[in-house]
């Protein structure tokens, strides 16, 4: 099922950027570095954060205003009606699990044609990750304390993607737990390619 009934216009990810802008409004610059701030959150690609927000204010969901900025001018984004109404249509719609891209599920799909020891290997690096990102949870946390209008809902989303983490802890146990000796299926295959 997907949210797209809602709006023609508009896509999960718009309705991410006109959230980012919220209240206070936003830059493009800013609306990237609250996604790599989140890094778990960021699925789309960098130059995306500068190109939907300029398409949504020309749809009229964002208003736009030039400020300085350290350098040059820069442009700061804000909702119009027109967006706060579409957060609201959007916020009443049925809530949907979104298709999971999973660089490490996608390693247990080839792992047969990989073998076992590459696969638990490259898992095994996954835990480097996680605990950078356990720490960039960690400061968004502080930064969430800083906006009290937010701070609840921030929080919230925080403990769900700390959930996220401890599930890539586990997988990544299992697999090294499970993967600890090649079995002869695994190892042929991989010498074979």
């Amino acid at each position: 099922m997907s949210h797209s009934f809602v709006n023609p216009d508009l896509t999960l990810f718009s309705y991410e950027i006109l959230g980012l802008v919220g209240n206070t409004g936003a830059g493009a610059h800013d609306l990237l570095r609250m996604a790599q701030r989140g890094r778990m959150l960021a699925w789309a690609g960098e130059s995306q954060y500068y190109t939907e927000p300029k398409r949504l204010a020309e749809l009229g969901y964002l208003s736009t205003r030039r400020e300085p900025g350290k350098t040059r001018e820069r442009t700061v984004y804000r909702l119009t009606e027109k967006g706060q109404q579409a957060l609201r249509e959007f916020a009443r719609t049925p809530v949907t699990l979104t298709p999971l891209k999973s660089d490490p599920l996608l390693r247990l799909l080839i792992c047969d044609l990989v073998g076992e020891e590459i696969t638990r290997e490259s898992l095994g690096t996954l835990r480097a990750e996680i605990d950078e990102i356990r720490q960039a949870l960690e400061d968004s946390e502080k930064s969430a304390r800083g906006l009290p209008h937010r701070e609840k809902y921030l929080l919230i989303a925080l403990e769900f993607l700390r959930g996220l983490l401890d599930l890539h802890v586990k997988l990544v146990d299992r697999v090294e737990r499970e993967l600890a000796h090649d079995d002869d299926e695994g190892s042929a295959a991989a010498h074979r390619s």
